[in-house]
């Protein structure tokens, strides 16, 4: 699987948007896809939605797991009010979808679940977490639930898959549009990743003598 700097990424996302292309859906439908397959009929689901895009994708996966007959739980922990503009269609979704219309910012107390999406930083994150996202991140782990991380594991520069803290222990990876190079490298963003998945949402990378490997 090729890996690709978050500069290229992004450029890729830019061109694709500017077509018109809708990309949050399709993200959303990616990983809740990944995620049906993956836990049991109408287990519980713990979505993580973060203050940018990353945030939205688990949006979208949260309103269609929950059609699927999931039992979906959604927390913000920066709340909805300065969502960008497509995660905050994706948080108005998840409630017209009959999600739960109040704002949980913290994980529920003693809720087991089956697996949890997370959707806290995606690729967004270059700065080290602050005890408060860092708090969360523990807590995460300590549900020893299998996590799907959205493009990468909270906690994890993706560029250079340095750790920015204590990161999200991930079983699974689903990385949109490509794989980024802080999961393709020996160390903590490799290690934090787990199975590494791709879905390149119809969205065509630079050729090949442009690829990070």
């Amino acid at each position: 699987m090729p890996s690709y700097s978050v500069a290229q990424i992004r450029q890729a996302e830019q061109r694709a948007l500017a077509t018109g292309r809708a990309l949050m859906p399709l993200a959303g439908a990616a990983a809740a896809n990944f995620v049906a397959e993956r836990a049991p009929a109408h287990g519980r689901i713990l979505a993580l939605a973060g203050p940018g895009n990353n945030g939205g994708d688990a949006l979208e996966a949260a309103a269609l797991l929950l059609a699927k007959g999931f039992d979906v739980q959604v927390v913000l922990p920066a709340g909805p009010g300065k969502l960008p503009n497509d995660a905050a269609r994706a948080w108005a979704g998840w409630q017209a979808a009959g999600g739960d219309t109040r704002t949980h910012t913290v994980l529920p107390n003693g809720q087991p679940f089956d697996l949890v999406i997370d959707g806290l930083f995606g690729i967004g994150l270059n700065r080290p977490l602050d005890s408060a996202w860092q708090s969360l991140i523990d807590a995460i782990n300590a549900l020893q639930a299998p996590v799907l991380a959205l493009d990468v594991p909270s906690g994890i520069d993706a560029d250079t898959g340095r750790a920015l803290g204590r990161p999200i222990r991930a079983r699974w990876t689903l990385s949109f549009i490509a794989r980024s190079r802080g999961l393709a490298v020996p160390g903590a963003g490799h290690d934090a990743a787990g199975e590494c998945h791709a879905d390149t949402l119809g969205v065509a990378m630079p050729g090949a003598d442009d690829v990070v490997s």
